[in-house]
């Protein structure tokens, strides 16, 4: 709950639409996209471990990815590291935080290289672009060999996120979607089927956003993505759709169009009571 203290400017309400925002899930995007970028939390190749890497959970993730490969979706990757490492974390404990940083990239690249393993088991081909130059695992991120590789149905995975500390692997989705033409952020979260208004973990009564408008995510610090990776979506007008990972068959939903999750971008906002939050 928001509350207004003395003097403050008048809060919005976070469920009023805005001036000039769509009405429910916009019809422009109940379509199939034909370029998407994933982005996968660290956290979401884990399991039910307390830190690492769990083959089963990355091979289901890697099915779906081959599926919607198999559709002809052009698709990119972006994966976190906090199942190995969090920099922020370890700066907390007196570590330099640039230092803890590039730790953090560099676990995003055993992360890409476990997924491209998964996917090249299935057949699937996928390259490893990393914003760090490590030229005997990946090729450094250039951004035309990227969309090549794309356009050849190839699964491009972005290790390594923006190559600069400070900047968190939600900035490096964002940045990469804009760059690669992606005409949307799938987020896939772990366990969890969209963006709430409460922990849904926490709050049973907790109601899932069906859709939900940029600047009220980041006025109501739902922590949808970092503010600085939302700002950079909102700014393009690039939308996400937030889902369970866990939930076999979600990614195809959502690049086939079907309405799933949570969905943000210029629209007005609206709930659902009482959702099953698995």
């Amino acid at each position: 709950m928001i509350e207004a203290q003395p003097g403050d400017a008048p809060i919005l309400d976070p469920f009023a639409p805005l001036a000039g925002a769509q009405t429910a899930w916009p019809a422009a995007y109940s379509r199939p996209f034909q370029r998407v970028l994933l982005k996968l939390s660290g956290e979401a190749l884990m399991g039910d471990q307390p830190y690492g890497i769990d083959p089963v959970i990355v091979n289901g993730i890697a099915r779906q990815i081959r599926d919607i490969v198999a559709q002809g979706v052009q698709t990119s990757i972006v994966v976190g590291g906090g199942n190995i490492w969090r920099g922020l974390e370890a700066s907390s404990k007196g570590m330099d935080r640039s230092t803890g940083d590039y730790m953090g990239m560099l676990a995003t690249v055993l992360n890409a290289l476990a997924m491209q393993d998964a996917l090249e088991k299935l057949g699937v081909q996928t390259r490893v672009q990393s914003a760090l130059i490590i030229q005997e695992v990946a090729e450094p991120y250039i951004r035309r060999r990227a969309l090549r590789h794309m356009e050849k149905g190839r699964v491009v995975l972005l290790a390594g996120g923006t190559g600069n500390p400070y900047f968190t692997t939600d900035s490096a989705a964002a940045l990469r979607a804009l760059e690669l033409g992606a005409e949307a952020i799938l987020m896939a979260k772990n366990d969890v089927d969209g963006v709430y208004d409460a922990d849904p973990k926490m709050h049973p009564a907790a109601r899932r956003f069906v859709t939900l408008d940029y600047r009220q995510a980041l006025e109501m610090n739902l922590r949808v993505m970092d503010s600085t990776a939302l700002a950079l979506c909102m700014e393009n007008r690039i939308p996400l759709i937030v889902f369970n990972l866990l939930e076999p068959g979600n990614i195809r939903r959502a690049v086939s169009g079907q309405h799933v999750g949570t969905f943000v971008g210029p629209v007005a906002t609206t709930l659902v009571e009482g959702d099953d939050h698995g």
